[in-house]
């Protein structure tokens, strides 16, 4: 069995979408995300993680759509919505491409 060395927390386990992002999604991808999202956070609660309950897990327990900003895509000029990284690094693209596999 592997340990894990240091720490990390829900956000580096969570991905963000903008509205234009969001809107690119098919419903079974949002309810994939919305399934994976609340248990990922399950999960860490489980384990002693203890914080404020992040806005995307109150988001997601409210029924709202989780995505964030005002549709502008995070440190991004692009208009592209795929140019967009997840807090661990990986592309937006990489991400709708997994989804869209499912």
């Amino acid at each position: 069995m592997t340990m894990l060395q240091g720490s990390f927390s829900f956000e580096d386990l969570s991905v963000d979408f903008t509205q234009k992002e969001w809107q690119l999604l098919a419903p079974c991808q949002k309810d994939l995300y919305k399934d994976v999202m609340l248990e990922n956070y399950s999960s860490l609660v489980s384990l002693g993680y203890e914080v404020m309950k992040p806005g995307v897990i109150l988001k997601l327990e409210h029924g709202e759509e989780p995505w964030t900003g005002d549709g502008e895509i995070p440190g991004s000029d692009s208009s592209d919505s795929h140019t967009a990284t997840t807090h661990a690094g990986v592309s937006m693209s990489q991400v709708l491409e997994n989804l869209r596999g499912i």
